[in-house]
């Protein structure tokens, strides 16, 4: 049966522009493997992330932001995938600040993570409950410039609208980033405490509007209880790829700058599976899709293709990757019955998605003593096989049409 591709579902609603990604080669892979060498490459690294237990995550909040929307390599350590979360979906004006606005429950939750997080470093709890009875007492707006005139202001990208999305998939919900300063007319909330609805908005330094009475209409000024720190998380493929590809991503262990060599056998020693997942990751980055690892297990499935990126279209793919010899024999990462995969491509289906096989085939020459080294990439081949679920009733109607 011919294969029928089918173009991908654009997201009914995008609030952010399409950023143009980080280069991909689409040569070789001796040929990419030798542009990343430092003397074919004079530029240094631009990004820099850090290898802790098994994950890989970038700390600096302007290289995240870099990273993920020029790609969207990785996802948030607390948002279900875009680094940016908040303690609020809601924003309003005050005193020329920009402020999150929770209610006194949440306000109370926000607390008594607090306390244990205090109660945890062994303070003791004498010290503890004094530090939240000021934070339980109203700020003045004094206070709040005298703060901000200090510099304890957060960087620019303060707050993300995180609106419902009823996609089905784990991906972020549309975003729309507020700068350092703001006009009134694009913050979420035109309500305003301000007189001088003319001047610049900046995000306030760590305090909250809490609502304060059971019409929504007094609200005091607080401090934030709890700040949270957001990182970007990369999957070891992602990882490796900005490293070995892209040379713009040099990953410290203990400090300590790994060479490509070495983080590969780091990843290898993590995931026994790396060399295959890798490829296939390789394989289609450098075709134009965006891959999301880890995305597709809830579809059953190693990793889920993207169009440009998730805040535009739907994802198109779900993918299955297997290591096979030449003659598409050996041991399996998966092994399937025809039951498992009927099951598998029927879940594909019911989410508006195609499965796709994706053979990585190591040649019978290449021994385990290379797939040490990245080098064995340049041997490895990637083919993949779409698979399509016939239905008896579609077939029947088409033919009757006829």
């Amino acid at each position: 049966m011919q294969a029928d591709f089918r173009p991908p579902r654009r997201r009914r609603r995008v609030d952010e522009e399409y950023v143009a990604p980080l280069p991909v080669s689409r040569s070789s892979p001796e040929t990419t493997r030798a542009a990343a060498r430092p003397a074919a490459r004079p530029t240094t690294s631009c990004f820099r992330a850090d290898l802790i237990n098994r994950h890989v995550l970038v700390t600096e909040p302007e290289q995240i932001s870099d990273i993920y929307n020029q790609g969207y390599f990785g996802k948030g350590v607390l948002s279900r995938a875009r680094p940016d979360h908040g303690v609020s979906d809601q924003w309003q004006q005050h005193e020329g600040f920009l402020l999150p606005v929770i209610t006194q429950a949440r306000y109370e939750e926000l607390v008594g993570w607090a306390e244990s997080a205090l109660l945890a470093q062994g303070l003791a709890h004498v010290a503890v409950n004094q530090m939240l009875l000021r934070l339980r007492q109203p700020v003045q707006a004094d206070e709040l410039r005298r703060e901000a005139d200090n510099g304890d202001k957060p960087r620019a990208g303060a707050h993300a609208d995180h609106s419902p999305d009823p996609d089905p998939e784990p991906n972020q919900s549309p975003s729309r980033e507020f700068g350092p300063v703001l006009s009134p007319d694009l913050s979420p909330d035109q309500g305003s405490d301000s007189e001088t609805d003319d001047a610049p908005v900046v995000p306030g330094p760590g305090f909250v509007l809490v609502i304060a009475d059971a019409d929504h209409e007094t609200r005091q000024l607080r401090r934030n209880p709890l700040r949270r720190t957001e990182y970007l998380q990369l999957g070891l493929e992602e990882a490796f790829f900005l490293v070995y590809s892209l040379g713009c991503l040099s990953v410290h262990l203990r400090q300590e700058p790994l060479s490509i060599t070495q983080l590969w056998r780091q990843f290898v020693a993590l995931r026994p599976d790396f060399v295959s997942s890798y490829a296939a990751y390789h394989h289609f980055r450098s075709r134009g899709w965006v891959p999301k690892t880890g995305s597709g297990a809830k579809y059953g499935a190693d990793m889920l293709l993207y169009r440009k990126g998730p805040p535009f279209y739907h994802a198109s793919y779900s993918v299955v990757v297997e290591k096979v010899d030449e003659h598409f024999q050996g041991s399996t990462l998966r092994p399937f019955s025809w039951r498992s995969l009927a099951t598998l491509s029927r879940i594909t289906a019911n989410v508006s998605k195609e499965l796709l096989l994706c053979y990585v085939i190591r040649p019978t020459d290449l021994s385990e003593a290379e797939l040490d080294s990245p080098a064995c990439l340049s041997k490895l081949k990637v083919q993949d096989v779409m698979v399509s679920r016939w239905v008896s009733s579609k077939e029947r109607a088409e033919q009757e049409d006829i």
